[in-house]
């Protein structure tokens, strides 16, 4: 019961989905296109709130569109991504003097995961093969 609320076959969805990830998308990389911008101008996050914030949120709700379809989102390699620039934006917040350095590599994560062939974005570093249920 509890493995099929978590890890549903097939994936939950629901009408709009797709572009309400789309949107989720375009949002989370307005955001980080500003706080990139900002931080390299010399902006400092208490400068920059609408920018951090939209990083945020947006990345947020396209994380719970993700785990709402399938937990199965946190063991691939496309989730493991998310987890990664997750701490890299944490700790761009605990260490401001290399936000701008933590930020390119998020966003450089970011490009290669999104479009790197599927057999490997959806590679279950837990179970050492392809899950895409």
């Amino acid at each position: 019961m509890t493995k099929r609320l978590f890890f549903p076959i097939p994936k939950r969805g629901f009408t709009g989905q797709r572009w309400l990830r789309i949107s989720l998308r375009t949002w989370h990389l307005l955001g980080i296109a500003f706080l990139v911008g900002q931080t390299a101008e010399g902006a400092d996050f208490a400068q920059q709130p609408i920018a951090l914030w939209s990083t945020l949120l947006s990345g947020a709700l396209y994380i719970a569109v993700e785990l709402y379809q399938s937990c199965v989102f946190l063991v691939q390699l496309k989730g493991l991504a998310v987890i990664v620039k997750t701490v890299l934006l944490a700790w761009a917040v605990a260490f401001p003097g290399y936000a701008l350095d933590f930020f390119i590599t998020a966003i450089v994560i970011g490009g290669i995961s999104a479009h790197m062939p599927g057999k490997f974005r959806y590679w279950s570093w837990w179970h050492g093969e392809l899950r895409k249920e």
